[in-house]
């Protein structure tokens, strides 16, 4: 991977995981940082899951793989608040 592959990966987990915390209702007492990683993650994850079920076989942008993708994301916040309540 090049570094303008890491960097855009990034990026979009960014985006993935700060769209994945305004889907989680209430506040999130959670850092940026930790939301980055989880919109990472998520992104990954995400894709690996559109690609095994074949959703970028479109013309446009794959937009169910992104609802996956934040999905996900907002599961990573959820659980990562729900762990940080129990300490």
């Amino acid at each position: 991977m090049e570094i303008s592959g890491i960097i855009s990966a990034i990026v979009i987990g960014a985006v993935i995981g700060l769209l994945g915390r305004l889907v989680v209702p209430g506040r999130q007492h959670i850092g940026v940082l930790a939301t980055v990683l989880v919109g990472i993650v998520a992104a990954f994850v995400g894709a690996l899951i559109g690609q095994a079920l074949g959703l970028y076989d479109t013309k446009g942008v794959a937009w169910l793989v992104w609802v996956i993708q934040i999905g996900l994301a907002a599961l990573g916040i959820v659980a990562l608040e729900r762990m940080k309540a129990r300490d």
